[in-house]
């Protein structure tokens, strides 16, 4: 048996953006999924956002977990027992489907080489191309990154000298090749003992449907691209305050990014609503991740407040510290 856990994220700055080579930023949390993988006579699969016991394992209905174990191990051995643990809201923006790929990438390699060691620069180039296999070819390497890597994650176009660069990886899109560099930051002592607090709105997001939305509309509005300008200038300054523990301009530079995604069209009354109410309580508050529904997050000192708040709204609330570590193996 092979055991392997891999945090969920949220972006706290540049989401969509970051499609088009801009930065974003993203902390990995402390909720995740977990993928346990174990030789079996036939293949069964048990997923707990849908089921309490194995079903008959379909290709069609896993796709991440069908490419990577076909396209990525090329897996030829016996039939597999999968079970799928996770507390991430299912597509909600929270990286589920790569926490998934990067838990189900890392389980089978233990799997399959149990003295070989978790390579999470591998790790995390795996979660993204089974991401991008699932969503039309469009995808950024942010929650596959974040997940894999833990902490703090900064994914930028191209290297920046100005944060830790980890590694560069680039997709051939419908739009053509995109490039990016992977970058980590250290959090101030401040930002990590503040609190993020994520509240799900019940809404599904799916992110290929929102990225292909977005990729439509600019190309219908060209004037857009100056949108994704001003969130790459917010994310730096953002980014600048999360550096210096400046909590009220992380706050700020949370809202103006709401804003922007609003004119995106990505945005929706739920979240809007959940934002603006949490915000009295809240440094910032904003919708993260693909948007049309899914999770808002607030950055505050008072998490049962906001929690509260995201409660009275209908929504559901889940409360995280800063940074989570990245994916790892589980004893069994």
């Amino acid at each position: 048996m092979a055991t392997a856990f891999a945090p969920g994220k949220c972006i706290l700055f540049g989401e969509h953006a970051v499609v088009y080579g801009h930065p974003a930023v993203a902390v990995a949390i402390d909720a995740g999924v977990e993928v346990k993988l174990d030789f079996s006579d036939e293949w069964g699969i048990k997923n707990s956002y849908y089921a309490n016991e194995y079903m008959k394992y379909q290709e069609d209905k896993n796709p991440h977990i069908h490419y990577i174990i076909n396209d990525v191990f090329n897996y030829d051995g016996p039939p597999l027992r999968i079970n799928i643990e996770s507390n991430l809201f299912s597509a909600a923006g929270l990286g589920s489907s790569a926490a998934l790929s990067n838990a189900m990438g890392a389980a089978l390699h233990k799997l399959t080489k149990p003295e070989g060691k978790i390579d999470r620069i591998e790790l995390a180039k795996i979660g993204h191309s089974a991401e991008a296999n699932a969503q039309s070819g469009r995808a950024s390497p942010t929650d596959s990154a974040t997940s894999s890597l833990g902490g703090c994650v900064v994914v930028s176009g191209k290297k920046n000298d100005d944060w830790e660069h980890v590694f560069d990886t680039s997709l051939m899109t419908p739009e053509g090749e995109r490039k990016w560099s992977i970058h980590s930051i250290d959090l101030h002592e401040k930002i990590s003992n503040s609190w993020l607090v994520l509240g799900f709105t019940g809404e599904a997001a799916p992110t290929g449907d929102m990225v292909s939305g977005v990729a439509s509309r600019l190309k219908k509005n060209p004037a857009l691209y100056d949108e994704m300008k001003a969130i790459e200038n917010i994310t730096k300054a953002g980014l600048k305050a999360l550096e210096l523990g400046n909590l009220e301009a992380v706050g700020i530079a949370m809202n103006s990014c709401h804003e922007k995604l609003k004119i995106l069209g990505v945005s929706t009354p739920a979240l809007d609503n959940m934002v603006s109410m949490t915000r009295q309580h809240s440094f910032g508050s904003k919708l993260t991740g693909a948007g049309g529904g899914g999770c808002m997050v607030a950055l505050t000192s008072n998490p049962e407040r906001v929690a509260q708040e995201i409660e009275i709204c209908g929504g559901r609330p889940l409360i995280s510290k800063f940074g989570s570590k990245g994916a790892y193996l589980r004893e069994n």
